[in-house]
């Protein structure tokens, strides 16, 4: 196993674990990466610092001891959010899976009754929603603990 730090294009830095190198590019390449922050598909090797065995078996003292360090508290506030936020959605929204951009078009022009949908859409479809007045958002999609 081999411990990356990862970061996204909008610079959010997070650790991921690998089988080995060939599955980090294995994985990168078809896309399955994501940024646990902004959900970003742009994720590259950050740089590491090694960590380098001193040959010593001497006792570390207490100054250069690493200490554990838990997650951000205020990133484990906003993972629960987006979580709940998920839950939330799919308990009171229609999946419309990839026809997100035509149900939500048909909706905004009246051919079908305004209801609340999420489902997912390319960035162009996005785009050209927003630019015709249909109101739609991008919400970092996180995936379910213990799924």
């Amino acid at each position: 196993m081999i411990l990356y730090n990862l970061r996204c294009h909008k610079d959010h830095t997070f650790e991921a674990w690998f089988r080995d190198s060939s599955f980090y590019d294995s994985q990168r390449e078809a896309g399955e990466l994501r940024c646990p922050v902004c959900g970003s598909k742009k994720v590259e090797k950050a740089i590491m610092a090694p960590r380098l065995a001193s040959g010593s078996t001497s006792e570390q003292t207490p100054e250069t001891t690493p200490k554990a360090s838990g997650p951000d508290e205020t990133a484990v506030k906003a993972r629960q959010a987006l979580l709940e936020l998920r839950k939330t959605i799919e308990e009171t929204c229609d999946y419309v899976g990839p026809t997100f951009a035509e149900e939500a078009r048909k909706m905004h022009y009246g051919e079908v009754e305004q209801r609340s949908i999420y489902g997912e859409s390319s960035a162009e479809d996005a785009e050209a929603l927003a630019e015709e007045g249909v109101e739609v958002r991008q919400i970092p999609w996180l995936p379910r603990e213990n799924s």
